[in-house]
């Protein structure tokens, strides 16, 4: 995604806006009103339907809507058009409650070809009945295999029992502009707006932000195209919903997950953020460094990922912690430096937004498949924190306590998102600036002469920092094993003494660690547990099924390394204990798979470890977000009751 695209989604809403645009919004003759409604618009790669959802889920959210999007990407870059592979695009979660997560299926699609729309089916991924907008130009290709594909297709489609209307969106875009495929999208969005009742100068205010860096023509090119699409579906179509909006109580800012990483960098005081580019997590090194400069800082793109990772162990020295962003391959290539931070115990924090591997492996889709590299990865004992963000929100705020606990432990933290969040959208309150985020001046007051570089309290671990330039503070910085003078020093009890005091670090951390509340009751027959990208469709599922009678709670883990102290007790409140993970376990019906050999979720296996609690797991690696449905069968299956 562009810094332009991104810095769309940017958009505030105020209590008095809200209300006021409530007032406003059309409320066209029989316009059901519903709760919620799920939208997908897919597309051949660059024809704009990411740009359309995104500037759907923007007005949605101005208008006053819970929003959360999720972006359908292709794995490779250019792939053939008209093709199932291809298929580009946006969901979008329109409700009138605050939304956590993607939803299960979708309620109505715009597809731009038949083949975008066939993947979707295959995939399992639109409701049974669900309303189709498709793109009627195929039935008049000159090509007579297109034509016999698309009426294949549809005829295909409308047996299942989709309702489905054929839409002129070719012929009626080439009333205004020269080439339909690029304006489809902004037709597209004024149907959309019209469907859903969305305040018509909303969405111009949208059009305009978002084509802000072009020339006027283009702008008013798009609103012509924005006013035709809302016509035309205002005339033609007996498809018209309403989604209230609750009164927004606070400024709120409407963004995604990898926006608020870099959001965050700013907020925490880090000056220096070293990238090299590498999918979903180059899009907030794109942000940062369009705001980056602006308030005296860089941002640094290396030649690959190991300079990056050092560059920022360098500048951290230097005085200030500094943050390197990157996603599963990068990181594997970062850990010999990074066991290089942890061994001269430099500060960093290390955000890494996961995508499915092994290798190159689905560099456009989610899995949590790192934790495990992240806690272990380097050779040796590298002790670090490990936590992960579980909202939109928590991007921001985490990169924040990321920081400080860097500096205060002189550690490694690493940040676990995903790419579900990455390029998810979701309002939250407007954060209220707080100069406690921000780092300290860096300190460059005499050194005590008999001070050592690493002088470890004997209780936490923890050696005062010595900073270049401070007098008295000169010593020669080593990755080799060094004793408290950081001269080099291979002797067993100085080697042992390091470990001792790095990990010590991580114990200290330990203790000022509070266990997150449950998710419902304190004990029951079914505990769900959780951590990063899958709280918000955790949850979702344990409501229903609590709502159905169910005993079943959640709960969802921060911290990784280490874990707050108290989650044995809680498991050992539950009959049943199990995680939900988006990485890979072995399935129990394999007949390969045996209780001896059984491969587990990354979480499980450390519950398992820890507490020796017979913890199980459900999950999946298929590259999608976890839908609330999917979770509820699967405790439903647990709990014997499927």
């Amino acid at each position: 995604m562009t810094s332009e695209s991104i810095q769309s989604l940017a958009s505030l809403s105020g209590t008095g806006e809200s209300e006021q645009l409530n007032k406003k919004r059309p409320r066209a003759k029989m316009a059901e009103v519903i709760n919620e409604h799920i939208v997908e618009i897919v597309s051949d790669s660059g024809e704009g339907a990411q740009r359309c959802g995104q500037s759907l889920a923007a007005i949605a959210a101005r208008s006053g809507n819970g929003i959360w999007t999720v972006e359908i990407i292709p794995a490779e870059i250019q792939p053939p058009h008209r093709s199932i592979a291809g298929a580009s695009g946006n969901r979008v979660r329109m409700a009138s409650h605050k939304v956590t997560n993607v939803g299960d299926e979708a309620d109505l699609v715009i597809a731009f070809n038949e083949q975008v729309l066939l993947s979707r089916v295959r995939a399992g991924e639109i409701k049974p009945g669900a309303t189709i907008l498709i793109e009627e130009m195929w039935k008049r290709d000159p090509d007579p295999a297109i034509v016999a594909t698309y009426e294949a297709v549809l005829a295909e489609i409308k047996d299942a029992g989709y309702r489905v209307y054929e839409i002129p969106m070719e012929v009626e875009c080439h009333k205004l502009v020269p080439d339909p495929r690029k304006g489809k999208n902004m037709f597209v969005l004024g149907m959309l707006c019209a469907i859903y009742s969305l305040d018509e100068e909303l969405a111009e205010a949208q059009v305009r932000l978002t084509f802000a860096k072009k020339d006027q023509k283009i702008i008013n090119a798009n609103l012509e195209l924005l006013a035709a699409g809302r016509t035309w579906a205002e005339e033609n179509l007996d498809i018209h919903y309403l989604i209230p909006t609750p009164p927004v109580e606070k400024p709120q800012i409407v963004t995604n997950g990898n926006a608020a990483l870099a959001l965050g960098v700013v907020a925490s005081g880090m000056e220096v953020c070293a990238m090299y580019p590498i999918t979903p997590a180059t899009s907030a090194s794109h942000y940062l460094s369009s705001i980056f400069e602006k308030v005296g800082c860089v941002v640094h793109q290396a030649e690959d990922e190991i300079s990056a990772c050092t560059f920022a162990i360098g500048a951290s020295y230097a005085g200030k912690c500094a943050v390197t962003i990157t996603s599963g391959p990068g990181l594997s290539l970062k850990q010999e430096a990074i066991g290089l931070a942890v061994m001269t115990e430099i500060p960093l924090v290390v955000i890494n937004v996961q995508r499915g591997g092994p290798s190159t492996g689905l560099p456009t889709k989610v899995e949590q498949g790192d934790l495990m590299s992240a806690m272990f990865g380097s050779h040796g004992d590298a002790p670090k924190v490990v936590m992960a963000v579980d909202s939109i929100e928590d991007c921001f705020y985490s990169v924040i306590t990321a920081r400080k606990i860097a500096e205060t432990f002189n550690m490694v933290v690493v940040i676990l998102s995903d790419a579900a969040l990455s390029t998810a959208q979701q309002p939250f309150d407007r954060p209220e600036f707080n100069a406690d985020w921000l780092a300290p001046p860096v300190n460059q007051s005499a050194v005590p002469v008999d001070a050592h570089p690493y002088d470890w309290d004997e209780r936490t671990g923890i050696a005062t920092r010595f900073i270049p330039g401070q007098p008295n503070g000169m010593h020669c910085l080593t990755g080799l094993a060094h004793d408290r003078d950081s001269h080099v020093a291979y002797d067993p009890k100085i080697n042992e003494e390091g470990l001792l005091n790095r990990s010590r670090k991580l114990a200290a951390f330990q203790t000022t660690l509070r266990l997150a509340p449950v998710f419902g009751d304190e004990e029951g027959d079914l505990l769900l547990i959780g951590w990063g990208s899958t709280r918000g469709a955790i949850e979702e599922a344990v409501t229903s099924l609590r709502e159905e009678g169910h005993k079943v709670s959640a709960l969802h883990l921060k911290y990784l390394q280490p874990m707050a102290s108290g989650i044995d007790d809680v498991m050992r409140r539950f009959g049943e204990v199990m995680t939900i993970e988006n990485n890979w376990n072995d399935p129990v019906s394999d007949p390969m798979v045996t209780p001896d050999n059984r491969r587990y979720s990354h979480l499980a296996m450390l519950l398992r470890s820890r507490w020796l609690v017979d913890v199980d797991c459900w999950g999946n690696a298929r590259g999608q977000p976890l839908k609330p449905a999917a979770i509820k069968q699967a405790a439903l299956a647990k709990l014997g009751k499927a």
